[in-house]
């Protein structure tokens, strides 16, 4: 670490994800339906904003616009699920579609990639069935 050097990390390090829609609605709508035990919270200042949170990250669904579009590119955050197929199962239940995986990795888990009906990436990561969750 250099000298000096401010703490970029905090102990709780990602805060909030924002994807970014046409559809603001739809999409939080959306999300809610896919991901069970979201909870659904607003703030007034200094905008109104609707959003998720899940495990203490804010889910930020935001309009798409010239610099940030809708589509699978850059980053992909990767939740953690302690029953990987049943997740994948449940995404591809309410319209979400398979974009790369799912495959073996690790310490007996599984990951994957989906796209949600605006092109946006939800990774996943998970046991492998029969295999003890590393969380």
């Amino acid at each position: 670490m250099q000298k000096n050097a401010p703490q970029i990390i905090a102990a709780k390090p990602i805060l909030a994800v924002l994807v970014h829609v046409p559809d603001v609605r739809a999409a939080l709508d959306w999300y809610e339906r896919a991901l069970p035990g979201a909870i659904r919270k607003k703030i007034s200042e200094p905008e109104p904003l609707e959003y998720l949170e899940l495990g203490g990250v804010m889910l930020e669904i935001v309009p798409a616009d010239e610099k940030v579009t809708n589509a699978a590119a850059g980053s992909v955050v990767y939740w953690n699920t302690p029953d990987f197929e049943a997740s994948l199962t449940h995404l591809l239940s309410v319209g979400a579609t398979l974009y790369r995986g799912p495959g073996d990795i690790e310490h007996g888990q599984r990951m994957c990639q989906a796209r949600d009906p605006w092109g946006n990436c939800i990774g996943l990561r998970g046991p492998a069935l029969g295999a003890n969750s590393v969380v």
